[in-house]
């Protein structure tokens, strides 16, 4: 009696391989594809992986560092451009910037400024409103952690030729385009209860 032999080893996969999300091509045409091609999107797809992975790593240090939640840690960055553009911020700029109402607005920049961050001063033209900035400390702090480490951004491009970066803004805007929502019926409805 023979023994069976052992099945061929399986390939390593990883959660944007294309042939194991979709073995059937129920999602994706890759009939006009070759082989190597399909190896080399879905080399592409790791990499956009990898980057979201650090993105959220990074968003995760620099809120702990600074002992902020994301959303707090967004309206000091557009406290720190204002201030950089000289631009006078205002809570109603501020909470159009963020989307939020003008309580949970006024609720974050009374936390931030008890803790330090921000600081509130008399708009030199509209006596109803206060002119918003983040105290130099906070600035300095953000500025030399996450500010130095996302302009690894800037640099990464720098590198890249002219039609380099043509071609990856391209690629990232139509990635983009077919990513979002907006016209997809299913995103503006919750879905079955019991999908079983």
């Amino acid at each position: 009696m023979h023994a069976a032999p052992d099945p061929a080893p399986r390939q390593p996969w990883h959660a944007f391989d294309i042939d194991s999300n979709d073995p059937r091509g129920e999602l994706v045409d890759r009939s006009a594809l070759d082989a190597r091609s399909v190896a080399e999107i879905d080399a592409l797809m790791q990499a956009l992986v990898g980057l979201r992975r650090v993105e959220e790593e990074l968003s995760r240090a620099s809120q702990a560092y600074m002992r902020l939640n994301s959303t707090d840690m967004r309206a000091l960055h557009f406290l720190i451009i204002s201030a950089h553009r000289d631009e006078l911020a205002t809570a109603g700029s501020l909470g159009a910037h963020l989307g939020l109402s003008s309580g949970a607005t006024t609720k974050m920049l009374d936390r931030l400024e008890a803790a330090g961050h921000i600081e509130r001063r008399p708009h030199p033209r509209d006596r109803r409103s206060s002119v918003l900035s983040v105290r130099p400390g906070t600035r300095d702090a953000a500025m030399s952690t996450m500010g130095r480490q996302q302009a690894g951004r800037f640099r990464a491009a720098a590198r890249l030729t002219s039609q380099e970066r043509d071609i990856v803004t391209r690629f990232l805007t139509d990635m983009s385009r077919e990513l979002s929502v907006e016209d997809a019926e299913w995103a503006a409805h919750p879905g079955p209860a019991d999908a079983g």
